[in-house]
């Protein structure tokens, strides 16, 4: 990895969050610095659909310019007790409790954290809640050398939707050798 290593105190207890709770599918590192990355070129809100123990949020608080409303929800009733003291001085986050449908009312979005698998099938209605130039960024993929994309022998539809859908411009990245994401923007 050509970054530094140090790790901002924000995304730190989440991290340390994570680990106590035994989450093991947090927000990979590299992932994180994309969503810092793409959030410091946003403004309104922006929404993650899955906050787990916080660490796409924290990623994205950390890049978001002043002024941008990060929301996030979470269904799981432990975790959304939890995950809001990890953003006790971070007065852009908002955690809801709720499945991902209870962010609806927050859209349009000028950016969009799911990684949640059973989510992404919802393309219709996640491309509504993005705004013209709005970006999803679509996470937990296993890569596929192979068109149409071949998972565990079988199709992966999902990402085989996103990646050729009119309403977006969109693009699958390796982040590591076992893992992909795919950044779809809202044509």
């Amino acid at each position: 990895m050509s970054a530094p290593a140090e790790v901002p105190d924000l995304v730190a207890r989440a991290l340390d969050l994570s680990r106590r709770r035994g989450f093991i599918t947090s927000t990979r590192n590299e992932t994180g610095r994309l969503l810092a990355t793409l959030a410091a070129s946003r403004q309104g809100t922006l929404a993650e659909l899955g906050t787990g123990c916080g660490g796409g949020s924290a990623r994205r608080s950390r890049g978001a310019p002043k002024g941008a409303r990060i929301g996030t929800a979470e269904r799981d009733p432990d975790l959304t007790r939890a995950v809001p003291a990890i953003f006790h001085d971070a007065e852009n986050v908002e955690v809801t409790a709720g499945d991902w449908t209870v962010l609806e009312q927050y859209a349009p979005f000028s950016l969009l954290f799911v990684d949640v698998r059973e989510v992404m099938e919802s393309i219709d209605v996640l491309a509504d809640l993005l705004e013209a130039g709005g970006i999803a960024v679509l996470d937990d993929f296993v890569p596929s050398p192979f068109w149409p994309p071949i998972v565990d022998g079988q199709v992966d539809t999902v990402r085989e939707q996103w990646l050729t859908d009119e309403r977006f411009a969109a693009v699958e990245l390796l982040i590591d050798p076992d893992a992909s994401l795919i950044i779809a923007t809202r044509r």
